[in-house]
């Protein structure tokens, strides 16, 4: 457990030592060193689960780069995890480095000038280009990609712990993991070879979601809607007596890959066709005309072609009707080369063999003029599409065989019980809970798994081959649980050489990779050390707290509550806490295509990390912020503040005090207002409002600066003795309050003025109470006294004088209870208003008022 430290006394209170001028820069590097030495943010094993805090912080993609997004939501998680530190936890809060899948590889290619060429043997001796060129990529090796991508993200990698020092994150880097590790890839083979012997993970032959400029396949959950340019073409198919049936369609390409024509069961129009057969222009396929509840009556022609596939309906449809499959194009996005076995005319086909899809259209369109069968011209149109979120192109549907994880998209069982999850959930803020309910409950299909890449943690499968060299995919050989992790593109499965290797006879590995979110979805299991530390995991899971953006709500969070379900019948983590974006000053996201981008080292450099800690935390959870860098000059003059009123009380507090010499009226009511201050803190970080927290303890400590201070600097300087012991002993109680307070927010600060006279971390501090700073004080009369002040000092400042300049005399007019309580301190109110004559207290039902007369004018 941490060293706890409450306040300050005469006996634990180290020597002094102020400097002369204290500064904010350099704060970064002094603390951060001292506390690396120190351990201050080490997870130290307690005896139970309920003296743990744990956090599953999520790991950034290290290939990509950092904005300014990444900082605030990260200070956000940071600002609870010393809170629950300072409460008393042992936080567990890892970091870890999501470095495989898609995003590395494009880096790699681009950085080294490389492309991955499956088929080509190992080069130990591998050198990238010296000047890489990425539109001339050198092929290697599966095994020299990877070894590249494992020295590049080494480097990313460095890069981001850099920055996450800088910004004080209190993480315990000895806890540091990567998703490529051997353990995480031990944990993602271990979770799916329990899903695959408990049924939940399955092997199937379907239409896929297609990237055909990655080739890989792509789940519902990176879809990415967006308007892509087309046309309407007005296409006849002919029915048996002549009579022709038109369609509008924006793929005529997929013409030649239709099965079936589809209108709506009520649509008058062609319900004395369904149940007959028309026939394909240019191609001569007789194909069936149906009736299908989805089809659009007020969509085009009111009658659509079913292909195999355009589009998700149309896989609804071939599923639900039992269609033929007649795939065309490929996973490099082409039509195949082979006429088509169900094409009539064959000839039709040659000129669209072989060619993309853009190209393919075009040779289709052209065949339809000529053969009369295209209505008009075609009408321009814009139309949604679905694109990889990563990718630029639209995604095809082909037929592949791929990995997929029940997700309740097809059980409606399984559907209901992961509801159920979020529902036993807590969210912060609670609203978020209904983006998780809309995107459970829209789902259709089960997670496709499965990726067609290289970098990334490998199914631990293979397939016994038949005499022909065939793959029996319906017996697949999975690894042992004791072997792993293993990469079955090198190693052999138990019973087999690996001379049988790709023979017939012999064995094939799967040539997949699990999807990055596959992987991701274990982060708690991977942190916490499932079957690798079960002490730890028993202290830490399910752990306390999932912070994350809310636009990955849909993959990661849910993805997480998926496997935990499968595996620990429970929910990962007890609350998630959800983070909005940071916009730029027109309120639109930032990206690097929109040349918005905030670089975060430059802020960081410029303003000092405190100053954007600050600014961070004032973007409350779950809302969309605007950016705008005056912001930070705000926080940077807080973070000064704290310094210069720290100096400046420690130098007039020559003593830590102890609460027994506070007896002035002014100075308990003080200490009675942080009271409330630090109950008003306390319960928003309960409930994980981390901006409640900072707007209570800032808005008293401009007051404290502004008002107590300037109150009762000459009392504390050097007034009655028992008066003066008052000020100083309530001056360094609140400032140590108040420091402690500041700490989850601006931590380098805070520990700079607490260790002028502490030997410990103000990290390792315990939170305030507010029984730590006594009752009895009167709060209001702090609202009173600023109410005085503001009265003294506009009156000096009417009158064009320094506030420095004497009165002769003050009348104090306002409700009897004000007047009553400011009497009491008298003696404060006339040094800091400089009153050296008469004060005069009059009651009255408006609002105080204050009347002086300069002493220069009397």
């Amino acid at each position: 457990m941490p060293t706890m430290i409450g306040p300050m006394t005469d006996a634990t209170a180290p020597k002094r030592s102020l400097p002369e001028k204290p500064v904010l820069e350099g704060l970064e590097a002094k603390w951060g060193s001292v506390w690396a030495e120190e351990g201050v943010y080490a997870f130290r094993r307690p005896a139970t689960r309920a003296e743990v805090f744990s956090i599953d912080t999520p790991p950034p993609t290290v290939s990509g780069s950092l904005h300014v997004g990444h900082v605030f939501s990260y200070t956000h998680t940071d600002t609870v995890a010393r809170y629950q530190r300072m409460r008393g936890k042992q936080v567990f809060y890892p970091m870890g480095w999501d470095d495989n899948g898609l995003p590395t590889e494009r880096r790699v290619q681009n950085f080294y000038g490389v492309r991955c060429d499956p088929s080509l043997p190992y080069d130990p001796d591998f050198q990238p280009p010296a000047k890489p060129d990425p539109k001339r990529q050198v092929p290697i090796s599966r095994r020299n990609f990877v070894e590249l991508c494992l020295e590049l993200t080494a480097v990313d990698e460095q890069a981001f712990e850099d920055l996450w020092r800088q910004l004080g994150l209190s993480v315990d880097w000895d806890t540091l993991y990567s998703t490529i590790s051997g353990e995480s890839q031990t944990v993602a083979q271990r979770a799916f070879l329990h899903n695959h012997a408990r049924g939940e993970a399955y092997l199937s032959y379907a239409p896929t979601l297609w990237d055909v400029t990655f080739q890989t396949a792509v789940a519902q959950a990176e879809l990415e809607a967006r308007e892509y340019p087309g046309a309407y073409h007005r296409v006849a198919f002919h029915r048996p007596d002549g009579e022709k049936v038109y369609i509008e369609t924006t793929r005529p390409e997929l013409l030649v890959s239709v099965c079936a024509l589809i209108a709506h069961p009520d649509d008058e129009r062609y319900q004395p066709l369904f149940g007959t057969t028309v026939t394909s222009p240019i191609f001569g396929v007789e194909v069936p005309v149906l009736a299908h509840p989805a089809a659009e009556m007020d969509k085009g022609a009111g009658i659509a072609m079913c292909c195999t596939f355009g589009d998700l309906t149309d896989v609804q449809w071939w599923r639900e009707l039992n269609l033929p499959t007649r795939t065309v194009i490929g996973r490099d996005g082409r039509l195949q080369a082979e006429t088509p076995e169900w094409i009539v005319n064959a000839e039709a086909y040659a000129p669209l063999a072989g060619k993309t899809t853009f190209s393919a259209r075009e040779a289709t369109v052209a065949a339809l003029r000529e053969s009369g069968d295209l209505d008009g011209d075609p009408k321009a149109t814009t139309r949604m599409a679905n694109f990889f979120e990563k990718g630029d192109k639209p995604l095809e549907i082909v037929a592949t065989r791929q990995w997929y994880i029940h997700n309740g998209g097809r059980d409606d069982d399984l559907k209901a019980r992961l509801l159920a999850r979020g529902n036993e959930l807590a969210w912060t803020p609670e609203h978020m809970r209904y983006r998780y309910e809309n995107w459970v409950g829209g789902l259709n299909g089960d997670w496709l798994i499965s990726r067609q890449r290289f970098f990334g943690v490998p199914f631990p499968v293979w397939y016994p081959l038949d005499a022909d060299g065939e793959p029996d995919y319906d017996h697949p050989i999975m690894a042992d649980e004791a072997s792993l992790p293993v990469d079955p593109m090198t190693e052999t499965p138990a019973g087999y050489r690996d001379d049988q290797r790709d023979v017939p006879g012999g064995f094939m590995a799967d040539p997949d990779v699990m999807d990055t979110w596959a992987t991701s979805s274990l982060t708690p299991h991977i942190a916490c050390g499932w079957g690798r530390d079960d002490e730890l995991f028993g202290l830490t899971f399910p752990m306390d707290m999932a912070p994350q953006a809310h636009d990955i709500i849909r993959t990661w969070l849910f993805s997480r509550i998926v496997r935990a379900n499968f595996e620990n019948d429970s929910l990962p983590w007890a609350r998630a806490t959800v983070s909005g974006f940071v916009m730029d000053p027109d309120r639109k996201k930032m990206s690097k295509s929109k040349g918005n981008v905030v670089v975060p080292t430059d802020i960081l450099d410029r303003f000092g990390s405190d100053a954007v800690r600050w600014r961070a935390a004032m973007a409350r959870p779950g809302m969309d912020s605007p950016f705008d860098e005056t912001q930070m000059k705000v926080g940077r003059r807080l973070a000064m503040k704290i310094l210069n009123a720290g100096k400046f009380v420690l130098s007039l507090a020559e003593a830590p005090g102890t609460l027994d010499q506070v007896t002035d009226p002014v100075d308990r009511a003080m200490l009675t207002a942080l009271a409330d201050v630090v109950r008003s803190a306390t319960a928003a970080f309960d409930e994980f409002e981390y901006t409640g927290a900072l707007e209570a303890a800032e808005g008293f400590f401009w007051a404290f600066c502004d008002d107590y201070l300037e109150l009762v600097k000459e009392r504390a300087y050097g007034g009655e003795p028992a008066a003066q012991a008052s000020a100083q002993a309530a001056l360094a109680i609140g400032l140590g309050v108040q420091l402690r307070l500041f700490a989850p927010f601006l931590p380098f600060v805070t520990e700079e003025v607490w260790r002028w006279t502490n030997d410990s971390s103000v990290h390792l501090a315990s939170w305030p109470t507010a029984d730590e700073l006594g009752a009895g004080g009167d709060a209001e009369l702090l609202a009173d006294v600023a109410q005085a002040l503001i009265a003294i000092r506009g009156a000096k400042s009417n009158a064009k004088v320094s506030m420095k300049a004497e009165v002769a005399r003050a009348v104090f007019t306002g409700p009897a209870a004000v007047v009553e309580r400011l009497r009491g301190i008298e003696a404060d109110l006339r040094a800091v208003g400089r009153i050296v004559g008469e004060v005069v207290w009059t009651t009255a039902e408006e609002p105080l008022s204050v009347e002086v007369v300069l002493a220069e004018t009397v």
